[in-house]
């Protein structure tokens, strides 16, 4: 414990330091366009492009994020036996935080920045999200010169199957984990415009060498076809910010920087920005926080040559990722030719209730949970934009995110899980 504190004293303070280079702004701005220069250094290249397109960023004081309780208490428990092995593969990880020590000049520290978001305090045991909307445009009006493409309700559930702390069975689920299943992870939606029902459902394994499980409304598909993205559409890899298989790529730190976030974010549900065709959820609190900028670059795999091209259509990410609540707060992604091609944004709050509302969802501690995310196409001058609202305001959502609840169960994952593949069809490992 003694460890933790220390550790935690000591990136904060490093972070008060460098932060008094972020002279150019202070708490109480709100950086439009024309003020758009004085974040350049401060934001990704591809999310200030956002903001000089007229994403309004509303400066706010840096405060502190703390874990929950028993994901604390986990940590100390656990992560001084965890180990990274030379093929950058967990190794003896039970829960919380795998890695509660961070040494920048370790070899391993990009792969063990990775591991820590793969296992943060965010994605908790258990998640359970209702109204999502998911809504894509263009700026202008009309379906040629742009305007709304389309707009879809879902519904979000997360089990995980590992380091659980809140929810029985503690600290995993034997009859998941004794199968090799690390989690489950479904999405269902319908486009309202036509009336389509689709859905996303994908199994992860703890085996490094076994690919996800993964369904569509079409049937089986292969795991690296997550990684891949058409224009306006958010690809499966980047749910949460970056949801791929940890293996699956090789990593590289870049820095540890002081830089903007909406890590605070007031507004649940996120409101459309007024200033830019309702292209970005806006104004919203942004702070300075220390961030890790991480190069993810998918590894080639075999499946890939059975596709028929050169490998994913996002083969390289920078990831930046918050050093105290290990989420990612941007992501800017590149094509094959190595030009920046999308740049991802997320919104998070940090209170004891997603909604301000809530009768049910309250909790008796802070936690983490997103409440807008934006994925838009910058290389091009359509500029396609996917906004992921969590929830939305069309529904009349009251409660927002249930999380460790104990409403996601056991039985209720397995009838999930075997309903969708009966009803599509496809055993688990056939490809």
């Amino acid at each position: 414990m003694c460890r933790l504190r220390a550790f935690g004293i000591a990136i904060f303070g490093t972070f008060l330091a460098s932060t008094a280079g972020a002279d150019s702004i202070k708490p109480g701005d709100v950086i439009t366009p024309e003020r758009a220069s004085a974040v350049w250094n401060l934001v990704s290249p591809g999310n200030f492009v956002l903001v000089r397109q007229g994403m309004r960023l509303r400066i706010a004081e840096t405060t502190r994020i703390d874990w929950p309780p028993p994901y604390k208490t986990a940590t100390e428990k656990y992560s001084g036996q965890v180990i990274l092995n030379e093929k950058g593969e967990l190794e003896h990880y039970v829960a919380g935080l795998p890695f509660s020590l961070i040494d920048p000049n370790d070899p391993q520290v990009a792969t063990k920045v990775m591991w820590n978001l793969s296992f943060g305090p965010e994605l908790a045991d258990t998640i359970q999200v209702s109204n999502l909307e998911l809504t894509g445009s263009r700026p202008g009006g009309g379906w040629l010169f742009g305007g709304l493409i389309f707009d879809s309700t879902a519904s979000l559930t997360l089990y995980n199957a590992i380091g659980r702390t809140e929810v029985d069975p503690i600290p995993s689920d034997p009859g998941f984990a004794s199968r090799g299943l690390r989690s489950m992870f479904l999405v269902e939606f319908q486009n309202q415009a036509f009336d389509q029902k689709g859905m996303l459902m994908r199994l992860r394994y703890t085996d490094p060498k076994m690919a996800d499980d993964a369904w569509v409304a079409g049937g089986r598909v292969q795991a690296v076809m997550l990684s891949d993205s058409t224009r306006g559409n958010i690809d499966a890899d980047s749910y949460f910010g970056f949801a791929a298989k940890i293996e699956d790529f090789n990593y590289r730190l870049l820095g540890i920087a002081p830089m903007l976030a909406s890590v605070h974010a007031e507004n649940s549900p996120a409101k459309s920005c007024q200033f830019d065709y309702s292209q970005h959820p806006c104004p919203e609190n942004w702070e300075i926080r220390t961030l890790y900028v991480i190069e993810a670059t998918a590894k080639p795999r075999s499946w890939h040559k059975r596709l028929g091209n050169a490998g994913v259509s996002i083969p390289q990410r920078i990831l930046y990722i918050d050093s105290e609540g290990w989420f990612v707060t941007a992501s800017d992604q590149y094509d094959r030719t190595g030009a920046l091609w999308k740049t991802l944004v997320t919104f998070t709050g940090y209170r004891d209730r997603s909604m301000p509302e809530a009768q049910v969802a309250i909790y008796p501690f802070k936690r983490l949970f997103q409440t807008a995310m934006i994925d838009e196409d910058i290389d091009d001058p359509m500029r396609f934009t996917s906004i992921l609202y969590l929830p939305g305001t069309e529904a009349a959502e009251h409660e927002g995110w249930y999380i460790d609840t104990g409403a996601v169960t056991h039985s209720l994952v397995s009838a999930a899980a075997a309903k969708l593949i009966n009803k599509i069809g496809g055993a688990p490992g056939d490809y």
